[in-house]
């Protein structure tokens, strides 16, 4: 049987273009970037090859662009070097998010509170789990160190007016960061337009390896590093850059902003001829996530009376890989975070459905899907019901 694979805001297949622009880095240019010798220079050449082509695709200076070993920790970065600077510089120990943040937001903030004696406080979210940028304004404090808000939310593709939300926190002179993991794969990701002093990529979302990622940083943002011991990424993250990785990110990132337009059309085709269908033929569901405010390529769901994970075990049976909300909560027994800040009552919440789609996906992929998923349904509530 044939998989059809329908988890892209999980992972995405290296591009192969990536793939041809990293190996000779595995192989004969084997240079440790801090090294002086000709092997050292062409891996540093390599590096801040990669660095300039990802910070002319972000509108900002090749020294703003920090490599890191993946999304959550560029988040980890942002939120713990900007909460501890900004208690050193002012003494702020407010920290400001919402409550539908990838856990590399979350539960950092958590620990600085926990831990850290911050003070943790939460946005609300409407209905499709967005920000209103009037409840930023009204909710920043003279000693908010960090307003964090995510660009496109992981779980239902909901997309947030960054840029509003910017102009209101760099009036009050607040740092903002912004999760675009998911977002960059699909959104065009201008820093000056988006109004972030920091901002969050990880590669394997859009074609690129696992395994590294990269934090925008204003200049003038000031940062603890939360990894010391070498003087590698400005003194922000200390240890030996993996090239290879490195370079294949820049070169993903080039193809996956160079051909978004395309890419755009095509997979929102898809999607919404997905979700019409799901919402026509299938009873007791509901979209999750803002109805147009959403990414392309990205459908979600809840069914009332339906296993959510046993839901995914009947696609996977039949040939379909999707996720229950977030790959990252596989498992959990109960309604994530996410969905739970939507208001939804259990009974729905556990019931989740993620379907994000890719350079892959085909309209006779999509059909085959549609064709099985209400009869699995059906089955899931039956058993559900005794």
């Amino acid at each position: 049987m044939n998989k059809i694979y329908l988890d892209y805001a999980a992972t995405t297949p290296l591009h192969p273009e990536v793939l041809n622009a990293m190996l000779p880095y595995f192989s004969t240019e084997f240079g440790n970037p801090s090294s002086v010798h000709r092997f050292g220079q062409r891996a540093d050449n390599a590096v801040e090859t990669a660095r300039e082509m990802i910070a002319a695709l972000l509108s900002c200076h090749p020294h703003e662009v920090i490599f890191t070993s993946c999304g959550s920790e560029s988040d980890n970065l942002a939120l713990r070097g900007a909460a501890w600077a900004a208690r050193v510089q002012r003494g702020a120990k407010h920290i400001l998010i919402s409550p539908v943040e990838h856990h590399a937001v979350s539960q950092t903030a958590e620990q600085l509170a926990t831990l850290f004696g911050f003070v943790l406080e939460y946005l609300p979210v409407d209905e499709y789990g967005r920000v209103n940028p009037a409840d930023v304004a009204r909710l920043l404090r003279e000693d908010t160190a960090i307003v964090s808000v995510i660009h496109a939310n992981n779980e239902i593709g909901t997309i947030n007016p960054i840029a509003e939300i910017g102009d209101i926190c760099h009036a009050r002179g607040v740092i903002f960061h912004s999760d675009s993991v998911q977002g960059a794969a699909h959104l065009p990701i201008s820093v000056s337009a988006l109004n972030v002093d920091l901002l969050s990529l990880g590669a394997h979302k859009f074609y690129g390896p696992k395994g590294v990622g990269a934090l925008y940083v204003r200049e003038g943002t000031r940062l603890h590093p939360s990894q010391t011991g070498g003087s590698q990424e400005f003194g922000l993250r200390a240890g030996t850059q993996n090239v290879p990785y490195i370079v294949g990110m820049a070169e993903a990132f080039n193809l996956a902003q160079s051909h978004q337009a395309a890419h755009q059309a095509q997979l929102s085709a898809l999607r919404d001829h997905l979700i019409g269908t799901v919402l026509e033929e299938i009873p007791n569901v509901k979209l999750t996530g803002h109805p147009v405010e959403r990414l392309p390529n990205h459908a979600s769901f809840v069914f009332e009376g339906v296993d959510g994970n046993q839901l995914l075990a009947m696609l996977d049976v039949e040939g379909f890989a999707c996720s229950s909300g977030s790959a990252c909560k596989t498992g959990n027994p109960e309604p994530s975070g996410v969905l739970t800040a939507l208001g939804l009552p259990r009974n729905w919440g556990l019931g989740s459905l993620r379907v994000t789609l890719g350079h892959d996906t085909t309209p006779e992929g999509v059909k085959s899907f549609l064709a099985v998923l209400p009869q699995l349904v059906e089955r899931s509530r039956k058993i559900n019901q005794g």
